[in-house]
């Protein structure tokens, strides 16, 4: 367990400020990479630099691939080693090996110039890859030290310190890309990696408060040697697949996580470089996700009190049909004024929706196996992952355009949030507490 804080004997639970802050902390270190590299900075510098030889829009499909490409193989790690990391106690060591992958890919993006496109795809990968799987581990971490009633609060203010500290990152680039003569920099292309390096400093000096504060209980198992370790792992994931059927709550709320968590990365990851392909300017596309960050800071806060108070289901059904309005404006879009008001709107609903459907998960597995079952959703979510970047990517090269492309998302909201409603969350919860009494 994470030593977040401790039960006193009447029950309640008396949370460790400090390694909670360090835990939020992190969201607020590793957004630097999901604002700047995933959707503002990095997809304009993929279409404009690395991909500025790609015919038609290829830029924009390329970069669809290597978002698949990068799901994919973090689908493959992160159950095997979140079985791993549950059977040691060792969820901080793979969170910061994960953490020190991303940060090199951000450092050497700096060496991405005009034409290196592929170049830039493998570091994107490895980068996503980095990020992506130390959130397996970050997550996790919620179910391991926070008591149910306080997990929507708490998952929100993760995610509202990510929007803070990734937007103040954000804000920070913009100045260096858009003043770059003042600033003394040799060109705007020059200015751009440097920004690259920045988001990697950022990400590895606020991700010392959760290294350093955080307290994790290591399991006995020093006497085992790695190979010994690794197969447990491998054996604990096999289990999962077995057991996993015991909790059919659970098991439904992951197929609608499925359908509508890929509904809103790919939104994340497309929406500039979508955007930039139908002409919309560089500097109105990043003002716009600054608006995103700002906006969502708060709201994500708001959001988590609202799910209190009116529940988490209902929360994020809302926040679903706000994004499958978002997809169909998206559609029609022509101007920079129509790209802030989306970004005002994705503000509203992006890190609340979020952060109450990663705290609905942890309610529903059980607490002793909270990286397994974490590392099984990253592999299940993966999967289905690359499906909305890839079906993007594949009809915007059938049809020739990005705008019939983004509407195909809308699919992937309505099947959610269907499948959202057949979930008792209720009886889920009942589930997996009665399989740690048993």
């Amino acid at each position: 367990m994470l030593k977040y804080g401790q039960y006193l004997k009447r029950g309640a639970f008396v949370l460790d400020h400090r390694a909670l802050r360090g835990w939020k902390m992190y969201d607020w270190a590793n957004s630097a990479f999901a604002t700047t590299m995933m959707a503002a900075v990095l997809p304009v510098y993929y279409s404009d630099v690395a991909g500025v030889h790609l015919a038609g829009n290829r830029a924009e499909t390329y970069w669809g691939y290597t978002q698949s490409i990068a799901m994919l193989l973090v689908a493959v790690l992160s159950p095997i080693l979140g079985a791993i990391a549950d059977y040691t106690g060792s969820k901080l060591r793979f969170l910061s090996v994960f953490m020190l992958l991303g940060v090199l890919s951000c450092v050497f993006m700096a060496f991405a110039g005009e034409g290196d496109w592929l170049l830039a795809s493998s570091l994107m990968v490895l980068g996503s890859i980095g990020f992506s799987g130390g959130n397996t581990f970050y997550d996790a971490m919620l179910a391991d030290g926070v008591p149910q009633e306080s997990r929507d609060r708490v998952s929100s203010q993760g995610y509202a310190y990510g929007y803070a500290g990734g937007g103040l990152l954000l804000l920070i680039n913009v100045i260096m890309i858009q003043g770059w003569e003042k600033l003394g920099f040799p060109s705007k292309t020059f200015a751009t990696q440097m920004v690259f390096i920045t988001v990697g400093i950022w990400w590895l000096l606020f991700s010392v408060p959760i290294l350093r504060w955080v307290k994790e209980t290591r399991r006995p198992t020093d006497h085992l040697g790695k190979g010994e370790i690794i197969r447990a792992g491998f054996v604990r994931i096999g289990k999962t697949f077995s057991v996993i059927k015991r909790y059919p709550e659970l098991l439904k709320y992951m197929a609608s996580f499925w359908f509508f968590n890929d509904g809103i990365n790919t939104v994340i990851v497309m929406a500039t470089i979508y955007g930039a392909g139908i002409g919309i300017e560089t500097s109105d596309l990043i003002i716009a996700l600054l608006i995103t960050q700002f906006v969502g800071w708060p709201c994500t806060i708001l959001f988590g009190r609202l799910a209190g108070r009116f529940g988490s289901k209902r929360m994020l059904y809302y926040s679903l049909m706000i994004y499958v309005l978002i997809v169909c404006l998206g559609f029609f879009m022509t101007s920079a004024i129509h790209f802030y008001a989306l970004a005002i709107m994705v503000g509203l609903v992006q890190g609340g929706s979020q952060a109450v459907a990663r705290s609905i998960y942890a309610n529903l597995v059980p607490a002793s196996r909270t990286g397994e079952f974490f590392g099984f959703l990253a592999l299940s979510s993966k999967f289905s992952s690359f499906a909305g970047p890839f079906v993007f990517s594949v009809v915007g090269t059938i049809t020739g355009s990005s705008r019939v492309a983004i509407l195909s998302l809308i699919a992937f909201f309505i099947i959610g949030i269907v499948l959202l409603w057949k979930v008792n969350l209720e009886k889920g919860a009942s589930e997996a507490a009665e399989e740690e009494m048993a």
